[in-house]
């Protein structure tokens, strides 16, 4: 059985392709150029894509924050509070150059960002509110509660 249909051959598709080298056009080798480029940029991709998500990847380290065994509820509140502190600082951060971007790309952002702000202020008021009032009880309950000592009758 014949891979190529019976008027063509590979001696016959090499003599074509020769034939059309031999030609004088002036297209012929920018576009051979531009098609050898194109098949790489395809087979590039292809092998790329066949790593991205296939090889092993190396031990990563992650470190993290090693704490007092004995930190008190109001230490630990505390720090909760610095860290959504921290983290909003961050997210404004992050908004001012987001929109920076959304205006160079001409997209409408501030009645959004209107909304969205007074929503996370309300939302870091309410989260700050809760933490205050542990703070008050874990700060309660961390001071030492007055005993009544008993009387003892003198002799």
């Amino acid at each position: 059985m014949a891979i190529f249909p019976r008027p063509v051959s590979p001696k016959s598709a090499l003599g074509d392709l020769w034939g059309y080298f031999r030609q004088p056009r002036q297209h012929k080798w920018p576009l051979l150029g531009v098609s050898m480029a194109f098949t790489w940029v395809i087979v590039w991709t292809f092998i790329t894509d066949a790593n991205t998500n296939t090889m092993p990847t190396r031990n990563k380290i992650i470190y993290f924050q090693s704490w007092d065994a004995n930190r008190s509820d109001a230490a630990i509140i505390l720090q909760q509070k610095m860290d959504l502190a921290r983290r909003d600082a961050i997210l404004q951060k992050n908004q001012v150059e987001m929109q920076k971007i959304a205006d160079a790309f001409g997209i409408d952002w501030r009645k959004d960002e209107a909304r969205n702000t007074a929503r996370r202020k309300e939302a870091v008021k309410q989260i700050n509110a809760m933490l205050d009032q542990r703070l008050v009880k874990a700060e309660a309950q961390a001071q030492p509660q007055p005993t009544a000592e008993p009387e003892v009758a003198k002799p």
